[in-house]
């Protein structure tokens, strides 16, 4: 009932930034970075245009999954400190303005990546975007424990969606970038849940800190992060790339792990904190570091072939 009052004589008020700000655009853009990785580690180089426009449909379609969340969660938002000012929570935008808004850019790049890149990535992305948006956001979510495990494979598709878009199929190589953000997904989030524990049980969302305790999440975020750590040596492993990432990401692993060490300290309240931060920058420094790799490689077979 707050929530309708608060919303009737705010509606008007909507800009363009609080529109901008419901498609989540820091967490969109990490994501089109491992797409245009996926794209670039792809064996077929890729034609600018082409891989412009499947970037543009990839990313409408990411950010109409972010506004559908944000729709179907605006009352949850309201009750956590951390989202309650988000939009459709403080009644800024109506969840029917923002459902419209999200089916628009859905049509838009879904039909972007049908017409002009590939029906092979239009699928994919579709796929993505309900299994975040639909599974995750309505039923996962405030079903069990192990959402973030099972609805983490939506999330871990923007590579594939890359690479799909330049060769029109999938590739094992491609599967191995997506498992890497498949395992590294569960202790982020839990990471965040950690320090937002109390929030979450008083909204009644069931992570696991709130259900199994921390000491099992902890456990838990250890174990993920050295399934994580196995799957980022699998691109040198399979030859996908080379020294140069190999020896990045052991420095990145070494840090998460001194961060892992730290969650153990019960003195440390932002322990868990600083980890969830440095997981986004360990995922973007690791899809830096695989293109950067991919680079200097092509660039020596090509100065060989000189």
């Amino acid at each position: 009932m707050q929530t309708s009052i608060a919303s009737a004589p705010a509606l008007h008020r909507a800009d363009w930034k609080a529109y901008l700000i419901m498609c989540k655009p820091k967490v969109v853009l990490l994501m089109l970075l491992t797409a245009l990785v996926g794209a670039f580690l792809a064996p077929i180089s890729p034609d600018p245009i082409l891989l412009s426009i499947a970037i543009l449909g990839i990313a409408l379609c990411a950010a109409s999954g972010a506004v559908i969340n944000n729709m179907i969660d605006h009352r949850l938002d309201a009750r956590m400190a951390r989202t309650r000012h988000r939009p459709v929570a403080t009644g800024q935008i109506s969840p029917w303005q923002a459902l419209g808004f999200a089916l628009l850019m859905a049509l838009v790049g879904l039909a972007l990546l049908w017409f002009l890149v590939n029906p092979a990535t239009m699928w994919l992305t579709l796929f993505a975007l309900l299994g975040y948006a639909v599974i995750y956001t309505l039923f996962l979510k405030r079903a069990t424990p192990q959402n973030i495990t099972i609805g983490g494979l939506a999330g871990a598709m923007p590579p594939l969606l890359g690479w799909t878009a330049v060769t029109g199929h999938i590739d094992p190589h491609a599967l191995l970038l997506v498992l890497i953000i498949f395992a590294w997904t569960p202790p982020h989030f839990w990471a965040l849940a950690l320090h937002k524990k109390d929030e979450y049980a008083g909204a009644d969302v069931p992570m696991l800190p709130v259900t199994h305790g921390v000491g099992f999440t902890r456990v838990q975020i250890v174990l993920y992060s050295i399934l994580l750590f196995i799957s980022t040596l699998l691109p040198f492993v399979t030859g996908m790339s080379g020294w140069l990432y190999l020896g990045g990401v052991l420095l990145l692993n070494t840090v998460q792990f001194r961060l892992l060490w730290c969650l153990f300290d019960n003195t440390d309240t932002l322990a868990a904190w600083r980890l969830f931060k440095y997981s986004i920058f360990y995922l973007m420094w690791l899809f830096i570091l695989l293109l950067a790799d991919n680079m200097l490689m092509n660039s020596h077979i090509l100065h060989s072939m000189g």
